[in-house]
Formats: structure tokens, C-alpha cells, sequence
């Protein structure tokens, strides 16, 4: 039995920003436990730029990104476990860890979450047909590409306009391949505009949308697929089959945060979101446990991971230093066009600090007002140009309008 102040489970953007921020503010018993062999996460593996924008003003590939703050936890001398894998997790903020060194039981003050998360595979949405070689998530085979320098495929086809799944579109033909095409069961594409410009667009990629996979043929390897269009309710309409020669299929179908220690501990997870329901500080139901980054919610930029990291340390810091008191929670309610909120409740509206809401749109919209309302009272309307569910949206409310809340702020979308 080991005991530490702070034990942040994973070791990427999100865990390692929390560390570095608790280290910065007077906390050293640190310890993150992270189960891969080296810091930094999926960033490793994404060897493309347009990261670091936000947060250090240039643009990074994902390992430049990873390493600026692995450097820095490690200047700071923080511990950290690799290879490392938490097995169990329990209310009283024990966890159980195995790694080379044997199994290992942590007593905490404080545990931060910040594992991210998974990808959907092909039995998760139950593609019809085998399940011959050939058929990878998109991030799995970002991993065989860049890391371990394996050419998976001659002719390709994606399923899914996720980010990863357009990246890999892309990254794709510049190893030779040809990508046939990408379908996307919605009437919209589930990526940043600039990633269908950049990975699509520029390489004359087709991407058909309101359209899914509908058989998977060839075995033991993959040999071809069938697309189909679909109707308003996603049903595949019969007489829209399209047939695609092809050795390859990438599945980028959605990510859902890796919470199986929090849900197997009873933490309350969000219907929408599958995080942790937290409060403005990112701290869930157990006091002293919090939440940050794809674990919480899946972004859609590295940036705003690393600054909700940050967000959950300065929490954590309150928590140890007993300040958390006076609590009075008002909860937060999606309506009309808004598909989730985080947080989920405010408890403590009346400490004095502007709060930031993060959400997504049900569907994109064009010239549209975010409206916020407390307690039945529009209290902010914002005029917005553009709105997509794969962009996530912010809005700040400040604290001198939080005090005169009492029961609920409502966020909706108009027009």
C-alpha cells in the first residue's frame, strides 16, 4: 500500500497538463500512471500538423506537441509509471495497478482521470457481412502506418468522415494508395471543414454522404464492399448498392471515452457524452475525483484537452487545500439543437470566477443564435454564422450573473 496526494490515470495531453499545472502551484507528491510505453498518447502517432495553434501559437505535428509537455513534466520531476495498467478503481479513491514491477495498491487525497478514449469497431455498429483482414479502425491503422511503418493496403475505402478517418484519407495516397471514396451515414460530414478541404477536396476523394456500408465480401481477406444510400431514419434504401473493389476498409465511426473504471467504481456517467458528469472544477460525484479531457467528452482540438487538463488541476488544488465549501448546485440543461452540456451542474456559482460551457449542435445550422437562459431568464444571445455538431462550441457566463442563478442555466439554439 502506497499513498499519494494526487494519481492522474494516463499520461497525455490532459494527464500531463494537470500534472505540470499542480506541480507549478506547490503540489509535488505526483504520480501518473500511464500504460503505454512512453507519454503523449494518440499525439505519437499523429505525424501531421495543425496542432498547438491555441496553445503555443504555431502550428505542431502531434509528437512535437506530445513532447513539448513531456519535456516539461519531466523538468518539473514528476513520476511517472510507464507500462503501467490501473486494473481496479474504488470509491474510496483506491486503485489497484499492475505493471513489470508486480501489482501495486495507491491510497489517493486525489485521483484525475484522463485516459481519453476508444474508437467504435465494425461489430459495434454491426456491419452485415465477414470479417476478413483488411477491416481496421482508422486510428489503428494510423498506429501500422506511421509508427510501425506497414503499408496496409492498395486500394482503399472509409467509412465515416470522423477527423481521424479523413487524416487517414489522405495519409493514404501519399503512401500510394488509392482511396475510392468515403461514406457517411449523416447528411453532413462528422469533421472540421478544414480536414474536407485538405484531406478530400485537394486529392479528389469522393465523399458520399447519407450513405453506409452495407456488406462487407472477401475472405480470409477483404475483397470488396457495398454502399448504400440511406433514408431519414438511416435505413439503407434497396436499389442505391454502389460496389467498391477493395483490400481495405477504415472504419472512423465516432469515439466514446474510456471511462470501464469509472462506470465499473458506479461513477454517474453522461447518457450523451459517455464521460463523467462533473461540475464546473471537473470533478464528478465522489468528492476529490475528477475529470479532463477525451475521457470527459471527445474534442475536437488537442488545445482545448491540454486547457481542460488545466482546468481539473486547479479543481484538484482547491479540493486539497479544503476550499470547496458553501456548496449550491445549479444544474445545466440542454434544449432545442444542443446535444450535451459540460459541465453538467455548477456548484459553486457563487465563487466569483466566469465559468465556460462546452457543448455540441444536434445538427448544423446557418445563422443561428446560441441563447442562454438562467433560471427562465435569457441572460445572453449569441449570432452565429455557421454552426456543426463536429465543431464543439463555447460560451462563458460571468460570475456576477452566475450569483443571481439559482435552479438551472438552459442552453438552446434558434433559427
Amino acid at each position: 500500500m502506497r499513498n499519494k496526494d494526487v494519481v492522474i490515470v494516463g499520461g497525455g495531453s490532459a494527464g500531463l497538463a494537470a500534472a505540470i499545472e499542480l506541480k507549478e502551484n506547490g503540489i509535488d507528491d505526483i504520480l501518473i500512471i500511464e500504460k503505454g510505453t512512453e507519454t503523449g498518447g494518440i499525439l505519437n502517432q499523429c505525424i501531421h500538423n495543425g496542432f498547438g495553434l491555441h496553445e503555443f501559437g504555431e502550428e505542431l505535428s502531434g509528437p512535437q506537441y506530445a513532447e513539448r509537455f513531456t519535456r516539461k513534466a519531466r523538468e518539473l520531476g514528476i513520476e511517472i509509471w510507464l507500462n503501467s495498467t490501473v486494473t481496479a478503481f474504488y470509491p474510496d479513491k483506491t486503485i489497484e495497478v499492475s505493471n513489470e514491477n508486480g501489482y501495486k495498491v495507491i491510497k489517493c487525497r486525489v485521483v484525475i482521470f484522463a485516459m481519453g478514449c476508444q474508437e467504435r469497431t465494425a461489430g459495434q455498429i454491426q456491419i452485415p457481412g465477414m470479417r476478413p483482414q483488411g477491416v481496421y479502425t482508422a486510428g489503428t491503422a494510423q498506429r501500422y502506418v506511421n509508427i510501425d511503418g506497414y503499408r496496409i493496403g492498395k486500394k482503399v475505402f472509409i467509412l465515416g468522415s470522423g477527423d481521424i478517418g479523413l487524416i487517414m484519407a489522405r495519409r493514404m495516397t501519399l503512401e500510394g494508395a488509392k482511396v475510392l471514396g468515403v461514406a457517411e451515414l449523416m447528411p453532413y460530414s462528422n469533421g472540421l471543414q478544414r480536414n474536407i478541404v485538405q484531406c478530400l477536396k485537394d486529392y479528389d476523394i469522393p465523399l458520399y454522404l447519407s450513405h453506409t456500408v452495407t456488406n462487407i465480401e472477401g475472405y480470409p481477406r477483404l475483397k470488396g464492399i457495398t454502399i448504400s444510400k440511406v433514408d431519414e431514419n438511416r435505413k439503407p434504401i434497396k436499389g442505391t448498392e454502389k460496389f467498391f473493389e477493395v483490400d481495405t476498409l477504415l472504419l472512423s465511426v465516432g469515439l466514446v471515452p474510456d471511462n470501464t473504471l469509472g462506470s465499473d467504481a458506479g461513477v454517474m456517467l453522461d447518457a450523451k457524452t459517455r464521460g463523467m458528469m462533473v461540475n464546473e472544477i471537473c470533478e464528478g460525484e465522489i468528492p476529490g475525483v475528477f475529470a479532463c479531457g477525451n475521457v470527459l467528452h471527445v474534442h475536437d482540438l488537442v488545445d482545448y484537452v491540454s486547457e481542460e487538463g488545466r482546468k481539473a488541476a486547479r479543481g484538484a488544488l482547491r479540493y486539497l487545500k479544503g476550499e470547496l465549501t458553501e456548496k449550491r448546485t445549479v444544474r445545466t440543461v440542454p434544449e432545442d439543437g444542443v446535444s450535451y452540456i459540460v459541465p453538467q451542474r455548477v456548484d459553486y456559482p457563487d465563487s466569483g470566477n466566469d465559468l465556460e460551457f462546452c457543448f455540441r449542435v444536434t445538427r448544423p445550422m446557418k445563422d443561428a443564435s446560441i441563447v442562454i437562459k438562467g433560471d427562465d431568464r435569457e441572460i445572453r444571445r449569441i449570432r452565429k454564422m455557421s454552426l456543426l455538431p463536429a465543431e464543439m462550441e463555447k460560451v462563458t457566463i460571468k460570475s456576477d450573473i452566475l450569483k443571481g442563478i439559482h435552479d438551472k442555466i438552459v442552453i438552446r439554439v434558434e433559427g
